[in-house]
């Protein structure tokens, strides 16, 4: 057994522990051995909150919202609060409204949040090129300078993330700082079983219906999924010798029960960027943001301040 692995189990041992005590439970099975500890894990699994995918909140009122003609598409966006701005980037298949709850809290601390919807998600439009990291990142610059932001931070989750690693990459004058959630480097670091996780399933179904509900080609979610699963397939490809050139202050970041990510994958990414801050939360799986909007901002706050 890796270290990496007791690692994670350590932090899923605690959690349920402290959980237990705080609740009453009789938790004497968690201290009488592994059998007994996995049984009671199993045992009280149904309510800990990495195991369920709350629901899609709506976005804030927004001072301003918009659509930007960049590299050929229309980019939805929204702007909320005032302060030093930070760009959220959401997640594949998903769109800004994930960040829904996350919002009002950064506001709250003195930020401007702006959120968008990557190109062919929510509500923004593609074209017939096929999806890439690298065209994505492009897009993201290209509404930086549409909104004349010449330097923001960047909380991105999932694909997100990966954008926001490829910004860092190539143009780190953009980036003040870079909190990436639930991210990995290349094909090897997300879990081969996660097609199989309740959570998981839940989301690809979630978004089919919020792509009809929002998309301007509401009618085409099985093309979009089979285009996007496909880059997850090839990408991204960022290699150690790429990773370890990133000069922007960098977290890597993910649930301690992430479905989809491998936890010895985060552990790699923080490890290779230089000077990169590993941060686990230990309640939450790779929806954070949905399961502890709290937890997820205030990881962000203590990042960014």
């Amino acid at each position: 057994m890796s270290a990496i692995t007791r690692y994670y189990q350590l932090i899923g041992f605690l959690t349920g522990a402290r959980r237990c005590l705080a609740t009453g439970v009789a938790c004497l099975a968690l201290f009488a051995g592994p059998r007994a500890a996995l049984a009671a894990a199993i045992g009280s699994a149904a309510g800990e909150p990495w195991q369920s995918l709350p629901p899609t909140p709506s976005l804030p009122t927004a001072a301003k919202s918009g659509y930007a003609p960049v590299n050929g598409i229309r980019m939805f966006y929204a702007v909320f609060g005032q302060g030093v701005p930070v760009l959220m980037l959401h997640g594949g298949l998903g769109n800004s409204n994930y960040w829904g709850e996350v919002i009002p809290i950064l506001v709250r601390n003195h930020y401007e949040v702006i959120v968008t919807d990557s190109r062919g998600h929510g509500r923004s439009t593609r074209t017939a090129e096929p999806y890439s990291y690298e065209l994505m990142a492009s897009d993201v610059l290209a509404l930086l300078d549409y909104l004349r932001l010449t330097k923001v931070n960047l909380v991105g989750w999932s694909d997100g993330g990966i954008i926001g690693l490829a910004i860092a990459m190539r143009h780190p004058e953009r980036l003040r700082r870079l909190f990436a959630y639930g991210a990995n480097s290349d094909p090897s670091g997300a879990r081969p079983d996660m097609e199989g996780n309740a959570t998981w399933t839940s989301y690809i179904e979630r978004t089919r219906g919020e792509y009809r509900q929002l998309s301007p080609t509401p009618q085409d979610y099985e093309t979009f999924l089979a285009q996007i699963q496909a880059m997850w397939a090839q990408q991204p490809n960022f290699t150690a010798a790429q990773l370890k050139r990133i000069t922007v202050r960098t977290a890597i970041v993910d649930g301690a029960h992430d479905e989809a990510i491998k936890p010895e994958h985060t552990t790699y990414l923080a490890r290779t960027i230089p000077g990169a801050k590993l941060i686990i939360l230990p309640d939450v799986s790779h929806f954070g943001m949905l399961q502890n909007p709290q937890e997820f901002s205030d990881a962000v706050t203590n990042v960014l301040e």
